[in-house]
């Protein structure tokens, strides 16, 4: 499930949610970085206000998903991650709007539940948390009521993300745990909703005509494509340690999921 081997025009074509949410919050994070008029506005009427959402902003409930801290990359970079890691598959067997339903109403729970726990009307809070560990909730709840869908590697991707989320969550200070806690438990409650006559997943890849040759051979440039894929005992290593080297690196730099 989240192994990737698309072209970028091919993953763009395939995954057209999970692209433009990241191309989103991409152009958003430059702008704010940048300094530029867009970016300043977008932060000020987009962050989660506790005292703006008190007078009745309550935009401020899904604006904050698309929006991070623009004072470093690390949070925008993990983020954008752990949906390029999660959200294909799942944009493939649920479908567009299931897949937004599930990403969106995540992350408002998150958001709901962040301004309902913590009253202080000074608190702010941005970045797609809620939303990303809504995915996690739904993985979590296909792992153990629908099973056939995940396969065994991707189970332990999974649990090993979930318990690298809970420490990060409750370990280390200035985390949103609120967003992670609803935001996954969000998640969690799309399950039943969602997972009803999914698409199975499998490895995309690009298919070219055959074309002729001057002998009139014929030349199929899917011919390896025919075979079945297998990811090696070597690839599954790559993708474990470039998991745990991420993971290591968010929790040194105090990165906020």
């Amino acid at each position: 499930m989240f192994f990737r081997n698309e072209s970028f025009q091919d993953f763009i074509k395939f995954y057209p949610i999970v692209s433009s949410i990241i191309a989103i919050q991409v152009i958003v994070w430059l702008l704010m970085f940048l300094q530029t008029s867009i970016g300043i506005t977008a932060y000020n009427l987009g962050i989660g206000s506790n005292f703006a959402i008190s007078q009745g902003e309550y935009w401020r409930f899904v604006t904050p998903i698309f929006l991070h801290d623009w004072q470093g990359i690390g949070h925008l970079l993990f983020n954008s991650f752990a949906l390029i890691l999660f959200g294909p598959a799942l944009e493939h067997m649920l479908g567009k709007l299931k897949f937004i339903m599930v990403y969106l109403g995540s992350g408002i729970a998150g958001n709901i539940f962040t301004y309902l726990v913590d009253t202080e009307l000074t608190q702010f809070h941005l970045g797609a948390s809620g939303a990303i560990y809504g995915l996690l909730g739904l993985l979590i709840y296909m792992v153990y009521f629908t099973p056939k869908w995940v396969d065994p590697a991707s189970r332990q991707i999974i649990f090993v993300f979930v318990v690298i989320g809970l420490i990060m969550t409750f370990l280390r200070p200035g985390i949103n745990e609120a967003a992670h806690l609803f935001g996954f438990i969000g998640g969690f409650a799309f399950g039943p909703l969602v997972t009803m006559n999914m698409t199975p997943y499998y490895i995309r890849r690009s298919v070219r005509k055959p074309r002729k040759t001057a002998g009139g051979v014929q030349f199929d440039p899917n011919r390896w494509n025919k075979k079945r894929f297998r990811v090696s005992r070597n690839t599954s290593s790559i993708i474990w340690w470039i998991i745990l080297i991420l993971a290591v690196l968010g929790i040194l730099s105090g990165i906020v999921l």
